[in-house]
């Protein structure tokens, strides 16, 4: 408690500096008439979200991440950003605090989502070394960032963050590459290796690399892949085609196998969503989840809809989840016997700032 203490009153401390420092809106990332423009302001933002859940079973079924609580008004996270550039040297900082905050960092007693400097050697090439949410997936750890509030298996079962140092290289506005080395394990700040797997020690031995090519106006499509002796090997395709204004289009499909034994998952998960007016939204998550070497299956429909007013979002969201026999999570009913399916309903607010 009184670290979470501690780190709150320097985060506030260096906020209120930042505000000192600076007369222009911290949220615009503008320099203001009367500031220097050698030093750009600090831009703070970040979120808060909050939710209700309910399970058809009465008792808490889907294996994926967040939002795990049954019948309960319940808090996500506050998340926390920073980040600043001037000239060509820029950092950014990112802190949460919540249930939600927990599950995506295994890093006991931490609260670091993001804490990475980078460099632009020129307009097209940028290196950047840290802590780093991962490149690979379509899903991400903030709700601000998702359209659907619960999340997919195939977010759940990748990496949620990696630290290394990578280097990109922008072609044009339509083509970049990028690839980095990372340390040896997924979601972890320092490099390290179990009891029995050689030295105590920890590498930097996951590599890394992410193409995106946009083809047309509104389509961009990412193919990655990270690949270690230690992490496993996962190759992934995230694409987003906003077709017309009130429709768009995304498509995650992922391939993991693990460094020995060869286990692992693959999966594909459709997300079409269609705008019926300026603040109403409705999407759907199709998805197919199927670990290696018998592990079992499971298809998922998650229905959604996001209504906004302002800066605050309102997430209305039914789900079903099917899975095999011999799928390795037990879903219950409401008699507690063993199912195949599973169903909940949530109400989710999510507040960005």
């Amino acid at each position: 408690m009184k670290k979470i203490l501690l780190l709150l009153s320097l985060f506030v401390i260096a906020i209120m500096s930042a505000k000192a420092a600076v007369t222009a809106p911290v949220d615009t990332g503008k320099v203001g008439t009367t500031a220097s423009p050698t030093d750009p302001p600090l831009i703070f933002s970040g979120s808060v979200d909050t939710y209700w859940k309910y399970d058809f079973s009465k008792t808490g079924n889907i294996p994926t991440s967040f939002a795990s609580d049954q019948n309960s008004v319940s808090i996500g996270m506050i998340d926390l950003g920073l980040k600043k550039k001037v000239g060509k040297a820029a950092f950014v900082g990112e802190m949460s605090f919540g249930p939600r905050s927990d599950q995506s960092i295994p890093t006991s007693g931490y609260h670091i989502q993001n804490l990475y400097v980078s460099y632009d050697v020129t307009d097209k090439f940028n290196l950047t070394a840290g802590y780093m949410a991962t490149f690979i997936g379509y899903e991400v750890i903030s709700p601000v960032g998702n359209f659907n509030y619960s999340t997919s298996y195939l977010f759940t079962n990748g990496p949620f963050q990696n630290a290394g140092f990578k280097a990109t290289y922008a072609f044009s506005d339509k083509v970049s590459l990028m690839a980095g080395i990372f340390n040896n394990y997924w979601n972890t700040y320092t490099s390290f290796r179990p009891v029995g797997e050689g030295t105590g020690s920890g590498d930097v031995s996951t590599f890394g690399a992410q193409l995106m090519i946009a083809p047309v106006k509104g389509w961009t499509a990412y193919l990655n892949v990270a690949s270690g002796p230690y992490s496993g090997t996962e190759l992934d395709l995230t694409t987003a085609y906003q077709i017309t204004d009130a429709f768009k289009l995304g498509l995650n499909a992922a391939d993991f196998s693990t460094s020995h034994g060869g286990d692992g998952f693959s999966g594909v998960a459709l997300y079409p969503q269609l705008a019926v007016s300026k603040v109403v939204t409705f999407g759907l998550r199709g998805e197919y989840f199927d670990y290696k070497n018998n592990g079992g299956n499971v298809k998922a429909l998650t229905i959604t809809s996001n209504i906004k007013a302002g800066p605050l979002t309102i997430i209305p969201e039914i789900r079903f989840d099917k899975k095999s026999d011999d799928f390795p999570y037990t879903f219950v009913n409401s008699s507690n016997l063993s199912t195949n399916n599973a169903s909940q309903f949530l109400i989710a607010a999510v507040y960005a700032f």
